[in-house]
């Protein structure tokens, strides 16, 4: 079995032979040298266009493509030994059947369910998260537990109801997500978990940003911060930060709002411990991007659109980058929208509509609650009277129209 960091230091050893900076081997790859830097300390896996670009760069002769397929082999092993697990767990309707599950079972099915969140729609994440809790809160009621096994169960518990708030957001119930996350919030409390309170901290500011209540937003950030500790893994400083400045955004104060993302840039560039699950529980440097054009599209401040539109950009470029079981294809398909939202205010309705049309061919389960949200912003920025006489406008009103109705149309009863 390969070691998983094996592609990353051979990286480096390449990277230092040939005496290139970050910045040179970005130029040669086409990859942000704080990309590079991140594959390179391990925050970060590689995927095969980086290995096969980079072992080009650096004339390895094929070590670099042969280390990454290796280590890919590995985790796709491991990771569908996970997913078989969390699909059982899932399925089973049988509580008292679970009763035998290991506690390391339990993290696993916890990582696998918030690694596939980002790549899947939320009803099956809500349900294998829901049938997961169940056998913890059982075990946690009942006291079936070892000694010293309530705080690991209790961290299970918090992460699910993590998971649980994002679902019920996606699925349109913000205030049953906000009891989730305050779920959340209370079992890292009880389990003195800095880490999985800082996210949960994010989250409940994130639902609160989904509200429309931004100082309720802006509590839950410096309640956050104010917990924050030296040693704390993770990046939910970086969150809390990028959640503080779309906040001040949408009050309308893009100085405060472009500090803020420019220092979750910089506390985001000194993370040295990696967050301790992945995916849902994780906010990469391309989350980070997002956040900041999903934020400078509401001030209005010299430069903010432009700003938005880049961030925006580069967010979605990353992605599709990567594999789909990396991508969150939920943020990616928010971040055409915000492209499209800042074009709106740069008055290029074409740049717009090309940025929607991903959006408008989604079939009606992927339509989740935040795209026809924000989506109905561009529709009523299409109505201000500089778009009169404008055909492009008022298709892409219409279209924009014609998936908001789908959406209530499936809330009907």
């Amino acid at each position: 079995m390969a070691s998983s960091a094996e592609f990353a230091e051979l990286l480096r050893q390449h990277r230092s032979a040939a005496r290139l900076s970050y910045g040179a081997l970005a130029d040669l790859t086409h990859y942000d040298r704080a990309h590079i830097h991140h594959i390179e300390h391990g925050r970060r896996a590689a995927t095969a266009d980086f290995a096969i670009a980079a072992d080009e760069a650096l004339s390895a002769a094929g070590a670099l493509v042969a280390a990454f397929e290796r280590e890919e082999t590995d985790r796709r092993t491991q990771a569908a030994n996970r997913k078989t697990l969390a699909a059982a767990l899932a399925a089973s309707r049988d509580l008292a059947a679970l009763a035998d599950l290991e506690l390391d079972d339990l993290h696993s099915g916890v990582e696998e369910t918030a690694i596939d969140y980002l790549a899947s729609p939320p009803g099956p994440m809500l349900h294998r998260a829901h049938a997961l809790r169940g056998d913890v809160f059982s075990r946690l009621r009942d006291h079936r537990h070892g000694p010293g096994q309530r705080t690991d169960l209790l961290i299970v518990a918090g992460r699910l109801s993590g998971i649980l708030a994002y679902a019920a957001l996606d699925l349109g119930a913000p205030d049953s997500a906000l009891e989730h996350a305050q779920a959340a919030a209370s079992c890292a409390q009880l389990a003195g978990d800095t880490e999985l309170l800082l996210w949960s901290r994010g989250t409940q500011s994130l639902i609160s940003r989904f509200q429309g209540d931004y100082a309720a937003a802006i509590d839950f950030v410096e309640d956050g911060l104010a917990r924050a500790q030296p040693g704390v893994p993770g990046t939910g400083v970086a969150r809390l930060l990028s959640g503080r400045a779309q906040s001040l955004a949408n009050l309308g104060d893009s100085r405060g709002a472009n500090f803020a993302l420019d220092e979750a840039e910089r506390v985001h560039e000194s993370v040295d411990r990696p967050d301790s699950v992945p995916g849902l529980f994780a906010f990469s440097d391309t989350k980070r991007r997002y956040y900041a054009g999903s934020s400078l599209i509401w001030p209005g401040g010299p430069g903010d659109a432009q700003r938005a539109e880049r961030e925006a950009l580069s967010a979605i470029a990353s992605w599709q980058r990567m594999s789909v079981a990396e991508r969150s294809l939920d943020d990616e398909r928010l971040a055409h929208i915000y492209v499209a939202t800042a074009r709106v205010q740069q008055n290029n309705v074409e740049g717009a509509a090309a940025a929607m049309a991903p959006i408008l061919t989604l079939p009606a389960e992927e339509q989740i609650s935040w795209i026809v949200k924000r989506a109905s912003r561009v529709e009523a920025l299409l109505a201000a009277p500089r778009f009169r006489g404008s055909s492009a406008a008022v298709d892409l009103r219409q279209a924009i129209a014609a998936i908001r109705g789908g959406m209530q149309s499936q809330e009907s009863p």
